[in-house]
């Protein structure tokens, strides 16, 4: 649903970005269809469609005619070339740089060459990529809007500051945004990765209520409710990497037992395939390489129907569906997005398998029913969403920060 406008001349700002918000989600709209999805007049529609054309933000794409409407109407639509935003997430495994166009489209991508352990010089490496990104593209500098970053939490996002990240044991109170700024000159916003994964699926157009489901290094939980992205009191929402589902799990590095991060962890799946004999022995389950390529062999087994295998993903959907029941009955939510770097290859059999673990535990399902999808992004999802945090922050009609554009 389009937001509605205000007639106020001292909101201006935040009517061209109800206007532009309502061009984005319609695709094309004429100034008579924007006066009526946004409640604005005719005239506050002409002096905000002329603002964005001469911004180079929308274009005019034709004329739309058709019985009874009188004289044709001219549709805009938004101009890819417009603005554009850079994504950067920050995983264990790997940092990938993305360039987003005005329209969401992702039009150049880099994994980053530098990748270390020291954070002075990864944040180099980032720096280097996002010029190399942004060359690559052909975009115009001037009009990159900023830069996007998808952290894994804890985070202070007052300070700008990566906290105790679980996985990377050498970023302690790392003041990333700002590190990052000072080297591109370009304004820095940080995020939770969970978050900006959310944050991407809602700006691609699919709003709502829903929960994000993210598999990586960690677990985590992005929530949109209302087609607003929930962030907590601090911005760390969505940390439920040690709700425990599984009592006689693994024990965490937490202590106790059967928490869904852990249990959910490469490591841990590979450990059962090869105490299943699904797996050779001899995996060295402190060497991240090998355990990601014996993690993507157990994924294709299961997918081809190796019973074993496919046994060992039932039982990590059983343990992900628990979590998945208690929020989406407790938030009233319309589906889950399954994304992040394991998604892909545990697809194909764990998607069925946590929406047969699910039937008959959504409460509400005589009231409507809950969704079991995964993210339409791909395994980038985590920049393209940090990437969208700058398009929503600056383009999207979000009252708290009127003023702070």
């Amino acid at each position: 649903m389009a937001r509605r406008g205000t007639n106020l001349d001292r909101v201006g700002g935040f009517n061209d970005a109800v206007v532009l918000d309502a061009i984005r989600r319609s695709e094309q709209l004429s100034r008579v269809e924007l006066a009526e999805v946004t409640g604005l007049s005719g005239q506050a529609i002409s002096n905000i469609a002329r603002r964005l054309l001469d911004a180079g933000l929308v274009r005019e794409a034709g004329r739309l005619r058709g019985a009874g409407l009188g004289k044709p109407r001219t549709l805009l639509e938004l101009e890819p070339t417009g603005r554009y935003s850079v994504g950067v997430h920050l995983d264990p495994s790997v940092v990938t740089v993305v360039l987003l166009d005005l329209t969401g489209e992702m039009v150049a991508r880099r994994p980053v060459d530098q990748y270390a352990d020291d954070p002075d010089l990864l944040i180099d490496g980032i720096a280097k990529t996002i010029e190399e990104v942004i060359a690559e593209s052909g975009a115009l500098r001037e009009r990159v809007t900023g830069v996007g970053i998808a952290a894994p939490g804890p985070i202070d996002v007052e300070r700008g500051v990566v906290v105790d990240p679980p996985n990377l044991s050498t970023w302690h109170l790392v003041p990333l945004r700002d590190a990052l700024g000072e080297r591109t000159g370009l304004p820095v916003v940080l995020d939770k990765d969970v978050t900006a994964a959310a944050s991407a699926e809602k700006w691609a157009g699919r709003g709502g209520s829903f929960l994000f489901f993210y598999l990586g290094t960690g677990v985590g939980a992005g929530l949109v409710v209302g087609d607003e992205v929930i962030r907590g009191s601090s911005s760390n929402v969505g940390e439920i990497g040690h709700v425990i589902v599984d009592p006689d799990g693994p024990v965490c590095y937490c202590g106790r037992r059967g928490c869904v991060g852990e249990s959910s962890q490469p490591r841990y799946l590979v450990q059962e395939a090869v105490a299943a004999g699904v797996l050779a022995a001899g995996i060295d389950l402190d060497d991240r390489p090998a355990v990601d390529e014996a993690f993507a062999r157990l994924c294709a087994l299961a997918a081809e129907g190796t019973s074993a295998a496919r046994e060992i993903v039932v039982r990590l959907a059983g343990r992900i569906a628990k979590v998945v029941e208690d929020i989406a009955n407790l938030l009233d939510l319309d589906r889950v997005v399954f994304g992040g770097p394991h998604w892909e290859p545990l697809a194909p059999v764990l998607g069925d398998a946590v929406r047969d673990a699910l039937e008959g535990r959504f409460l509400l399902r005589a009231v409507h029913p809950f969704e079991v999808t995964g993210t339409a992004l791909g395994t980038d999802v985590g920049a393209i969403g940090a990437a969208s945090l700058v398009l929503d922050r600056t383009f999207s009609p979000n009252p708290s920060v009127v003023g702070e554009r």
